[in-house]
């Protein structure tokens, strides 16, 4: 009987670390080194001073508490596609009046996300594009 050999996808090659003068390969934008320390930048200097008191301490945690109780994204699942969630969708913005709880939130994919956020336009704070086919 032969064997099966299942074929896998190699990995694409490692590329320097973004953050200046940093000589470490990775996967990612950063290093792990460096990650953190950009994603604190980010937060204390360029995220939007009205959205800070929004996602406090506690987001990470309701964040992963969803994501262990909802695996898999709503959308894809409601069409039959067993796709992992990774991203957490507040149903009504917080800037709207929604709310962190459990029946205002929604797991989904990372592709089902950005086509929800663009759709609704709420990133750039303008009205909702009417697309004419």
């Amino acid at each position: 009987m032969p064997s099966e050999r299942r074929s896998v996808m190699p990995y694409s090659p490692k590329k320097p670390c973004r953050y200046p003068g940093c000589p470490r390969l990775t996967h990612n934008t950063y290093c792990d080194v460096h990650a953190k320390q950009v994603s604190s930048h980010y937060n204390r200097y360029q995220r939007p001073k009205r959205s800070r008191p929004r996602y406090h301490r506690g987001w990470p945690k309701i964040r992963q508490r969803y994501l262990l109780h909802h695996p898999f994204c709503e959308m894809c699942l409601s069409q039959g596609r067993y796709t992992q969630a990774t991203e957490v969708h507040h149903v009504l913005p917080l800037e709207h009046g929604g709310t962190n709880e459990f029946k205002n939130l929604m797991a989904l994919c990372k592709p089902c996300h950005s086509r929800i956020t663009a759709q609704m336009d709420d990133r750039w704070h303008k009205k909702p594009r009417r697309y004419h086919y």
